[in-house]
């Protein structure tokens, strides 16, 4: 997948605690977010629980490029969290919605 039409590239990412591990989720991704933050390339990285959902998370990305976000994803410490976030998520990966924004904007 190419750049999007604005030149960067938005993600949201939705995984959801299993019962009981919502408090063990939170934290994981809490201490996630800083060192994605600071990955090359990162505009942004914000991460969220739904109000009324415990356990339902919501991760906001913005990258400069797919190749940052591909570098990011494709990152030792990355590939070291998939089996401790498997520990407290529901499902597997690939069950987590993850999923590329492209702009919708006015005509200039």
């Amino acid at each position: 997948m190419t750049n999007s039409k604005s030149g960067y590239i938005t993600v949201l990412w939705e995984a959801r605690a299993k019962a009981g591990k919502e408090a063990e989720m939170r934290a994981f991704v809490a201490a996630a977010v800083s060192p994605s933050r600071n990955d090359f390339g990162n505009i942004d990285y914000d991460a969220h629980e739904v109000e009324g959902e415990p356990g339902t998370i919501i991760i906001y990305e913005r990258w400069v490029s797919r190749q940052a976000l591909d570098e990011h994803l494709n990152a030792p410490r990355m590939k070291e969290l998939g089996p401790q976030l498997l520990e407290v998520m529901e499902g597997t990966m690939e069950e987590a919605k993850f999923r590329i924004l492209e702009p919708i904007r006015p005509e200039r």
